[in-house]
């Protein structure tokens, strides 16, 4: 069975976007960009929600082709376009970029994946993961702290009905200040 894995930046106070879905606070040192680059050339498949595939999709398809674009820009982009995605939408009508489009149930869609054969998954978007948490798919969840409290906006956990115990099994700081934490659910 394949393992899914919900990482995601995270203010201290628990947020993957400001109001606004303002993501500014959250941008990367040059290592830190590496270890997420790094997992995107590891993943296996990606699954979106709508509004991180719009925002990844807005920028990343063609970042290497811009002028002054940085190596891991170039590197960062050309892995994003060859994983193999999934974005999950009611409202949203093509993707591409080496995408399918799911407009069904979520998470009777993501079981059947974690029950395919393939690499590891990645779950990315707080409505999509918030569905793959209720429903007990996410083995593995990897924060990233950034140090600022941002008051609000779009948490990283969502209400859940029963506790969900975790195991640690990685930490790691990046030179801003940032702390990597890596659980697994325990089963």
């Amino acid at each position: 069975m394949r393992k899914l894995t919900f990482g995601m930046n995270v203010s201290l106070d628990g947020y993957i976007a400001a109001p606004g879905d303002d993501l500014g606070w959250s941008a990367p040192s040059d290592e830190l960009f590496q270890w997420w680059s790094d997992r995107v050339a590891v993943t296996g498949l990606a699954l979106y929600g709508r509004k991180l595939w719009e925002a990844m999709s807005s920028h990343w398809p063609t970042a290497d082709q811009q002028p002054g674009a940085a190596p891991a820009e170039i590197e960062f982009a050309q892995r994003w376009r060859n994983m193999p995605k999934v974005v999950f939408s009611s409202t949203t009508s093509r993707v591409d970029w080496n995408t399918r489009l799911v407009t069904g149930d979520a998470t009777t869609e993501i079981t059947r994946l974690k029950a395919e054969g393939g690499g590891p998954m990645d779950i990315g978007g707080a409505t999509l993961a918030a569905a793959a948490m209720r429903a007990g798919l996410i083995d593995e969840y990897a924060m990233v702290i950034h140090p600022v409290l941002v008051g609000g906006g779009t948490p990283f956990f969502t209400a859940l009905d029963n506790w969900v115990h975790l195991n640690l099994v990685e930490t790691g700081t990046f030179p801003n200040g940032e702390v990597l934490m890596r659980y697994q659910t325990r089963r």
